[in-house]
């Protein structure tokens, strides 16, 4: 958390009101969230560059910049990209803030500092960010056709939901997610996934893309420890919507005669109903 629907919102509030701005001054607090280089690589490569494009690859945010380098922020769990008036009071762990040149400024905000800035070459993001280049389908910033998908499924026996969650297949999607699709779908997160017919791929390619743009017009979900925002400071609301998720025990709002089952697969939540998944 956040996943794509979450970042993808946060891009389009960027893509508002921070493309074709110049960072005029950067200022970097916690060394944490530039582990990968460092403060003074992270302030010269934003320094006096404009933000050309506001880009995103599963969970990763990605600003083009006029220099030719792409600046990357990952929120990971805590993070938040926030925007405010120059000189306005800034929340605890702000790391970084990048003055742009109508008075306003960009904040990362990262209590648990899981998450990180960095300033890459794309030529060389295979050496400098392997895990994003390394990313699997993006199936909203990308075209995701069912032949695709078909082609992921087919090829494993492994269960759908770690299936769901490996970035290097589909990116963007985590455990919110996950389990919010496969419940769209009608199918259990443990069915293997060369189980699969052409109907049930249907359903699921179907499910990925509904689920996904349906909360991403919802701007994303903000359960209860509010974490997440927008670039605004404001939270989602497709929590509102969750069939599944963090509602175990409960009754099925989809079939109305299951109960929803939370398990544990891998260290992770998983919920579903019995009744109307297979």
């Amino acid at each position: 958390m956040p996943e794509l629907p979450e970042v993808e919102t946060v891009r389009r509030g960027l893509d508002r009101h921070a493309r074709g701005r110049r960072i005029e001054r950067v200022e970097v607090g916690r060394e944490r969230v530039v582990r990968r280089t460092s403060r003074e690589a992270l302030v010269d490569g934003l320094t006096n560059t404009r933000i050309e494009r506001t880009d995103r690859r599963g969970k990763y945010l990605l600003l083009p910049l006029d220099s030719g380098d792409v600046a990357m922020i990952h929120l990971r769990m805590s993070g938040q990209v926030l925007i405010a008036d120059g000189g306005a009071a800034r929340p605890a762990h702000t790391h970084v803030v990048m003055h742009l040149d109508n008075d306003s400024e960009l904040w990362f905000v990262d209590p648990r500092t899981f998450g990180e800035v960095v300033v890459f070459a794309p030529d060389r993001v295979d050496v400098e960010l392997p895990e994003l280049a390394k990313l699997g389908i993006d199936p909203i910033a990308e075209p995701f056709a069912k032949a695709q998908l078909s082609a992921i499924v087919r090829s494993t026996a492994r269960a759908l939901k770690p299936l769901l969650l490996d970035q290097h297949k589909i990116a963007g999607i985590g455990n919110i997610y996950a389990d919010e699709i496969l419940h769209a779908a009608r199918l259990r997160p443990d069915r293997p996934a060369n189980t699969l017919d052409a109907r049930a791929i249907t359903r699921l390619h179907l499910a990925i893309v509904d689920v996904l743009s349906a909360a991403i017009a919802a701007g994303g979900s903000t359960l209860g420890d509010a974490q997440y925002v927008d670039l605004m400071g404001e939270g989602g609301s497709y929590q509102d919507d969750h069939r599944v998720y963090a509602r175990g025990g409960e009754r099925c709002l989809t079939c109305g005669r299951g109960w929803i089952r939370r398990t544990v697969s891998g260290g992770r939540g998983t919920h579903y109903c019995p009744v109307c998944q297979y």
